[in-house]
This record gives C-alpha cells, structure tokens and sequence, in this order.
C-alpha cells in the first residue's frame, strides 16, 4: 500500500489532537503514533525529522505570496478613472480626511482604513469621486488601491496556510491558493477601493487564527495557545467592524468554540475548574476583546468625523448638536415645550425631514382642495409652527400670562407660522396612502373647526410629562378621528414640489415614521439653555447609528442601469457586473469569476456532499477502513466540513435578505469553497492511489492529477485574464476581440 501518497494524515494523529485527551495525554500519544507510523512504513521518517518538508513549505508559501502580490498590483493603475463602487469608498475615505460627518449603511472600520491609506500616502481628501468614468488626473489614489490590493493579495497565502494546517497536504494548499491566485472575480475586487478585500482579509484571517488555534489544544494556556485564541477576536472584531455580514465568520467561529467546550466538557480526565478556565479564555477573546475593539472602531468614528456634513439628515436632532457647523451645534433654546413658542417638529424615520406646509393647494380631485402638508428635509420658514391651546386665541407670549408648559396629554393647535393655517385632518383619503387620511392646513389666521385638534403623547417619559426639546419623543393623535400623524415617505407629484407625503393613519401602531421630537424652539419668556448639555450619551449615539444602518440596508434599492442579481445566481457564475465602461472605445472590466475555478468549486461542494455522506455512514455502520484510508476521511470530514460550514454560512443567509443584492456578495463564500476544492481533490486522488499497487504509479495518479488541475486553472486563468485587468476594442462577439468566443453563457454581459 503506497502510504507515503495516502498518508496525508494520519487519523490517530488527528483523533488526538481534536480529542483533548488532556495536555499529558496529548504529548504521550504523539510519539508513540510517530513511532507506529515509522515501524509500519520503515522508509517514511518519522514526522519529526522532515526539515526538508518544512522547508518545502516555507519556499512554497515565498512563491504563492509572490504570485499573489504580482497578480493583484499589475496595472493596478488602470483605468485612471473612478469605477464602480470607488465613487462611494473613495469619497468616503475624503469625509474621514476632511473630517466631514456622513452615513453609510455599512459599520466604519473599511472605510477609516481606506481614508487612513489615503491620507498617509499625501492624498488631501479633495478629489470629488462624484460618478464612474470620473478621471483622477493628478490626485494621488493610488495609495487607497494599493491598501485594497495589499489586503487582497494576503487572502493567497492565509488560504494556503489554512488548508495547510487542516489537512496537512502541500499539494491541497497549493491547489487551494492557485485557485484564488487565478481567479478573475477575486483579482478584480482586490484592485479597487472597495470593502470587500477588508472584508475578506479580516475573514479569512479569522478563520487562519481559529485552525491555529485548533493546532494548539494540545498546550491549553500556553503562550501560542492564548495569541491565535486573542487574535481570532480581533479578527472578529475587524469583519464586524467592515460589514455586517461578517457576523457569518463570528457564527462560525462560535460554533466552533461551542463544539470544543462541548468535547472538554465530556472530558472526565479534565477537572470543572480547567473547564471553567477554558470558558472564561474563550469569553475573554472571543466576546469581551471583539465588542471593546468595536465599540472603539465607533469612538474613533466619532471622534473623527465631527464636522456638519451631508451624513446629518439621517440622524436625530439630538446627534446632530455635537457636530461643528450644524444649526443646532452650539446653540441655545429653551428646554421644555410652552404654549406659545415656535418650533419646528422632525420625525424619527430616516430620511423624512420636517413637518412643512407651504401657501400651494392640493389639486382638484385629490381630497380636500385645502394647503398641502408635507416633509421636507432641509431647514426652512415654513418648517415653523406655533404651538397654541385648543380653544382660545389669547396670547401665551403676553407677558401678563404665566408660562404654561406643554405635557403629555394635552389637546393642542399646530398654526403654521407663515400661512397661519391650523395643522387640520378629516376623513378625505390621503393623496397616495390608501386607507389613511389626508393631512392639510385649514382656516384663517389660526380660526379652524374641531378637526385641528390634536392630542400630544410623549412615548419615552422618562424626563416626566413635560416635553423636552431634542430628546422627547412624541406623537400627534387627531381627536376628531382618533388618527396619528406620520409621513409614509412616498414623494408626491409635481404639484407637491416632490416632497413627501404627510398622513394620519387609523393604525395606531408605533412607527418611527409617527414618531417626532422637536427640534428649533424659539419662546422670549423662557430661559435658553445650551444643547450640549441636550447632547446624547456615547451609548445613545452607538445605539442611534446602528438602528438607522440597520434601517438603511433594509430600504437599500439598485443604482440606475444597474443589474441585481439572486443568491442562486452567483455559484453557477451565471452573471458579471461592469467595473468600468461599455463601449468597444471604453476601457472595460468586467467583474466575472474564473468559470473554470467557479465550476470546478461548485462540482466539488456536491462531491463532497456525496462523498463525505458515503463515509460517514461507513464510519457510522463500523466499516473497517485501512489506517491511510481512515486518516484521509477524517480530513475530509473534519478539515472539509469546516470549510464546507464556512460556505454556507456565507451563502445560505442572503436567500433570507429583504435587500438588494449583488454578485460581489458571494465572494466571501467564495474563498470557503475553494479551499474546500484544494482539500477534496487532493483527498480524492490519494484515495484513488490507495487502491493501485505500485507505489511509483500511485504517486504518478495523485500528482499527475494535482498538476492537471493547476495548469487547466493557470490556462484558464490565461484566457479570462482580460475581463480583470481591462481591455479596449471590439466586443466578445467580434472575432478580434480577446475574449471572442469566450461568452460561454449568453447572461455574460461584456
């Protein structure tokens, strides 16, 4: 039996080193089996004597980096012009520059780290990255692609090393990195100013820590044992901190940790105190150090961006008076709502600005042809109302009169400013809300009827039943028709200016689109107080932020011309996006997996369904498997259902998502997969030599087969090479273009 092919590793090797016998346990067992494992094949060293194999390792992994580096920065200076999503990164990484507030959807590490490369290598934050096609001219950009392709470049070699650790096999992690190395998809992504290389850098060197960390169970607590444990967290920490799907490595990470628990937990050579000391490490480095260094990433977000900019709309009144150069920064009002003052009233739900009203009618044949109420989200006069009792048109400003504060419960007019028309509703339906009512201004200066009554309701009370400025949050229930004022965040038509549509709705369910606070507050007879001491807690803000990226993902919708795709799509490679141009006079790049790797990875998960399944009930039923058989199923059950976890946790959740969703999703997915292929087919070829008697004829099958797969996968790469680093002429259908006769699916659009 030819083991030196078969015997990538031995399964009493990797029984003891996953079972946690206990660290004495563990350093006896290991040389005893090397010591088998020499008797049973006297020409195969034992595995402690093999520096050339080390060294054949290390040489290996100097080549596979250098590969990696030379693919990602080739032309990495073309084309000199803005492409794709560079237009939202790059800007971005000027807001941190320039110190400029904004909001994305995303958590912020990805783009500090962008703005971070920019400014170190002298880019001063003033290029604009307003659309694709934009040129650079002599803005240095160069230093924010280069930090994108140096992440991308690492993603080589941590899958090498990782592979390398879970099976033991250079041919696998050799077969695994040229994989990467030469697909199209993940060369083009690391050459841009984009997250998705931060993203993949912090996730596979997550998972690279975690193996490691799984390589020392035989040390508990030793010095290497508690820095792949400690670095496994910050890596967390950093795939969180890029985007929010690095919640999937987490998930991974903890079922891992779970399951390892679980195992020492059944060890009954192990006392509860080790246990315990193994539970407390993990919650140690694996939550308390993540959620301290993501609460970080945030202070310094924070700390950074805090000048006005066009981030503030999002954002409750209340986070934006700690922003230099922002109305509210500085300024000073009264604290508590009066009867009398002037105020304008914003609501909660992002992107819907302030109640607003304006001398123009509602059109004919569109309710009541009274003055139209909307939001609006700029500062503006007629964003002004008077709060004003029920029923009296006394004075409250006449100094006569005590101050009467507003409260929770009282029966109020909204009169507005400019027109002084009473904030007013009834049973006609609203201009584009089926079911709700419309919302209008009525009568004549602040004389209406009943329907301009309002009862004010203060929803979070914990600062009593006065109403404060900023952080009181507050609803407007018609007492006529027991409706609540809310925006649905529909624009109306011209005859609306466009703005959005303001309603009262019978359902009395709370909404942040029903929810308000008030934000300017003008009233001579009460004392001013600063907003800084109005301003929210860290706390406050941290929770603020992530609701509304939370609700910005949710209302996320496709750029114009732009094609979405679905989850079942990305694996069969079925469509690309364009990078950059269109036209044969364009320079054109295409983002589109290698179809080669992509296919080949998508084999391979359904072989090892079937393959694994095979084996598994085998092991399951008592089947006696030769040792080299056995050491290479548990490879594949124990290093390729890691990987194969690692896939679908990060492909699976998207068929779940609400949101629009892109090809570039699938990447990280990606990396799992074809690492999972560099395990599978080398494990299938050993055992394929197993079964042939010549040892010479055995290594021929399994090398023979490595090396096939590696130049059918450089060939390919070869060929597609153009869609990555860009191409201009004739389109695929013209015989001179270089990728005639490469349109293999007609949905490939280049």
């Amino acid at each position: 039996m030819p083991s030196a092919v078969c015997g990538g590793l031995a399964g009493s090797e990797l029984r003891h080193r996953r079972g946690r016998g206990g660290p004495q346990a563990a350093r006896a067992a290991v040389p005893e089996e090397a010591a088998e494992a020499a008797a049973q094949n006297p020409k195969r060293p034992a595995p402690g004597s093999r520096p050339s194999e080390a060294a054949c390792r290390w040489v290996l992994l100097a080549l596979v980096t250098l590969l990696a580096f030379a693919t990602r920065f080739h032309r990495l200076d073309q084309p000199p012009h803005v492409c794709w999503d560079e237009t939202h990164f790059g800007k971005m990484g000027s807001y941190y520059i320039n110190r400029t507030f904004f909001f994305d959807v995303h958590p912020p590490l990805g783009k500090m780290l962008i703005g971070l490369a920019g400014y170190l290598s002298g880019y001063d934050g003033t290029f604009m990255f307003q659309k694709p096609g934009d040129r650079y001219e002599h803005h240095n950009y160069m230093g924010m692609r280069g930090f994108c392709a140096f992440l991308g470049s690492l993603l080589i070699p941590f899958a090498y090393l990782t592979v390398l650790e879970l099976s033991k096999s250079l041919p696998a992690a050799l077969l695994s990195a040229a994989l990467l190395t030469f697909d199209t998809g993940c060369l083009t992504l690391s050459q841009y100013i984009l997250l998705d290389p931060i993203l993949m850098f912090f996730i596979m060197a997550a998972m690279l820590s975690m193996v490691k960390y799984n390589s020392c169970a035989d040390r508990p607590f030793s010095a290497p044992w508690w820095f792949w444990l400690s670095l496994t967290g910050i890596n967390l920490a950093g795939a969180i901190g890029v985007k929010f799907v690095g919640l999937f490595i987490i998930l991974h990470v903890g079922w891992n940790t779970v399951s390892d628990l679980w195992r020492l937990f059944g060890d009954l050579s192990l006392s509860l105190v080790t246990v315990g000391k193994h539970l407390t490490a993990c919650i140690l480095c694996l939550i308390v150090l993540p959620l301290a260094l993501y609460t970080a990433i945030y202070a310094v977000h924070f700390a950074v961006l805090n000048h006005s900019g066009p981030g503030d709309g999002f954002f409750s009144s209340a986070f934006q008076a700690r922003l230099s150069g922002n109305t509210l920064h500085n300024a000073s009002v009264p604290e508590y709502l009066a009867f009398g003052s002037v105020i304008t009233v914003k609501n909660l739900r992002m992107a819907i600005g302030y109640l607003h009203s304006h001398r123009h009618l509602y059109p004919e044949g569109i309710g009541a042809r009274q003055q139209q109420v909307t939001t609006y989200l700029h500062k503006d006069y007629n964003n002004l109302w008077i709060i004003k009792k029920q029923n009296t048109d006394s004075d409250p400003l006449d100094p006569s009169f005590p101050v009467e504060f507003v409260q929770h419960g009282d029966i109020i007019r909204l009169e507005h400013k400019e027109t002084s028309r009473n904030l007013h509703s009834h049973y006609h339906e609203a201009p584009l809300t089926r079911k709700h009512y419309q919302v209008t201004g009525y009568g004549i200066n602040g004389t209406g009827d009943s329907n301009d009554f309002w009862r004010i309701e203060v929803i979070n009370r914990k600062f009593g039943n006065r109403i404060k400025v900023l952080r009181s949050r507050i609803r407007f229930i018609h007492l006529v028709t027991g409706c609540v004022l809310g925006s649905s965040g529909k624009a109306l038509p011209k005859w609306g200016w466009e703005q959005l549509e303001v309603t009262c709705s019978p359902y009395l369910k709370e909404t942040l689109s029903s929810i308000w606070n008030v934000e300017d507050h003008i009233n001579p007879k009460l004392p001013n107080i600063s907003l800084d001491v109005l301003q929210p807690s860290f706390p406050e803000i941290l929770l603020e932020s992530h609701m509304v990226m939370i609700r910005g993902n949710n209302g996320l919708k496709p750029k114009d011309n732009e094609f979405t795709s679905k989850p079942w799509h990305w694996p069969i490679n079925y469509q690309g996006l364009r990078f950059s141009g269109v036209n044969d006079t364009d320079f054109r790049v295409y983002l589109l997996g290698n179809p080669v790797v992509w296919w080949l990875n998508l084999l391979s998960i359904a072989l090892y369904l079937l393959s694994g399944s095979i084996i598994a009930v085998a092991v399951q039923r008592g089947v006696h498997l030769p040792a080299e058989v056995e050491g290479l199923s548990q490879v594949l059950l124990q290093g390729g259902g890691q990987l194969f976890l690692g896939w679908a946790l990060h492909y699976f959740p998207f068929f779940l998502m609400g949101r629009v969703l892109y090809f570039h999703h699938y990447f990280p997915a990606m990396l799992f997969s074809s690492m999972l292929t560099g395990i599978l087919w080398d494990t299938l070829l050993r055992l394929c030599a197993c079964g042939l008697a010549a040892s010479s004829l055995a290594s021929g099958v399994h090398m023979g087969g490595v090396l096939s797969l590696l130049l059918g996968t450089a060939y390919s790469f070869y060929l597609f090479h153009p869609l990555a680093y860009g191409m201009v002429g004739p389109l695929a259908q013209d015989p001179r273009s270089p990728m005639a006769g490469l349109r293999w699916l007609e949905s490939w659009d280049f």
